[in-house]
């Protein structure tokens, strides 16, 4: 969600593209001059983590006078909110207010973060009393109902944008709303395999992204279990609250925290196969950087990264947890097909850049139907 703002942001400086980006930040600040320019919010005490970089200020109201002045002095074409946080609540409100078309971006599954964050409170032991049966019900009933709640949110949209067919298809089955493919793009230059350095001679099996519960991480400690005797390692980029579960399980594990720039492009090229269990990823940009570098990646069949992926050819996707785990052992008994799938992995990854997403956005923005006749620029919230 807020690397794609960055890029939107990015692209619109590089062209010239009239943008304001409307975003949360360490202090609240207008910054840069027509035609793009930002709007930084400071989130308060109040706010609610949601995730280790997300929160929700229920009370971010108190800055509505700022915005709507903003909105007042750039007069923007639509307004582009990418989810239903505080301050895409806060662009929905204003493009009613202002009677501005909207459009939405669907970044997270969040009906299925929040059952999984569900099952790791019931699986606590003070509801061990609880029959399975019934937990299941309930994280499944809790998982339907965020889902119907989160579809409403962008039924408001004129259009919308998702990162893979599945939820293309999805939302235009439950919003009813013309939705339009957004996937991501990679910069070729940061990731590059010619970032190895390391020559350990230690095959290393690799994992970046938040160590969350909905991350099916928890995975990786039972792939350590069936992994054949030899060198290697894992090396996992990222936290959050499974880290502490993983450091005490994973023997020859080096944990980096959170990376990005030169060390996070360092750290995909050091790795040999890119180990990604997650089911609930809407795209998976992890992988894709992975792929940039010349690392190949094994996936599950469920979410997006599996649209990254061609098996046997710049990786492989596997249907189950444990087809998960044997793909990866087979390929570590038989390596003979990882020069390949390394050359693979960066030619799919170069296929795709930021600038042709952006400039398939904005062709979205242009076909918006207008309330009315006077050209304005777009808003992201």
């Amino acid at each position: 969600m807020a690397r794609t703002s960055r890029e939107l942001d990015s692209y619109a400086r590089r062209t010239g593209m009239p943008f304001l980006c409307i975003r949360g930040g360490e202090v609240t600040k207008y910054t840069g001059d027509a035609p793009t320019a930002g709007l930084e919010l400071r989130r308060g005490s109040t706010s609610i983590p949601v995730d280790k970089d997300l929160s929700f200020d229920p009370l971010l109201g108190r800055h509505l006078l700022r915005v709507r002045n903003a909105l007042r002095r750039f007069k923007p074409d639509v307004i582009h909110v990418t989810g239903p946080g505080d301050i895409g609540l806060m662009g929905v409100y204003f493009a009613y207010h202002f009677n501005i078309p909207l459009l939405a971006s669907w970044h997270n599954n969040l009906h299925e973060l929040a059952s999984h964050r569900l099952q790791i409170i019931l699986d606590h032991p003070l509801f061990s009393f609880l029959p399975k049966a019934y937990t299941d019900f309930v994280t499944l009933l809790t998982e339907r109902g965020a889902l119907e709640g989160v579809a409403l949110f962008y039924k408001l949209a004129s259009a919308l944008f998702a990162p893979n067919p599945d939820l293309v298809g999805m939302l235009s089955e439950r919003t009813g709303k013309p939705v339009h493919l957004m996937p991501r793009g990679v910069d070729t230059e940061l990731f590059h395999p010619a970032k190895r350095f390391r020559q350990d001679g230690a095959f290393t099996l690799g994992f970046a992204g938040r160590l969350q519960p909905e991350k099916n991480v928890r995975l990786l400690v039972d792939l350590q279990k069936q992994l054949p005797a030899g060198n290697h390692r894992f090396l996992i980029v990222g936290d959050g609250f499974e880290r502490s579960y993983l450091t005490r399980r994973l023997r020859r594990a080096e944990f980096t925290g959170f990376l990005d720039g030169e060390p996070l492009a360092e750290a995909y090229a050091s790795m040999d196969l890119f180990v990604y269990p997650s089911c609930t990823d809407t795209y998976g940009s992890a992988v894709q950087e992975a792929l940039a570098c010349g690392v190949p990646a094994v996936v599950r069949d469920q979410g997006g990264p599996r649209y990254l992926i061609e098996s046997g050819v710049n990786g492989y996707i596997a249907r189950s947890d444990a087809h998960f785990i044997r793909s990866v052992v087979q390929l570590l008994e038989n390596p003979t097909r990882l020069p390949s799938l390394r050359r693979e992995a960066r030619e799919s990854a170069c296929r795709t850049s930021w600038d042709s997403v952006c400039s398939d956005v904005w062709q979205i923005y242009d076909q918006v139907p207008r309330h009315d006749s006077a050209p304005r620029p777009p808003l992201l919230h």
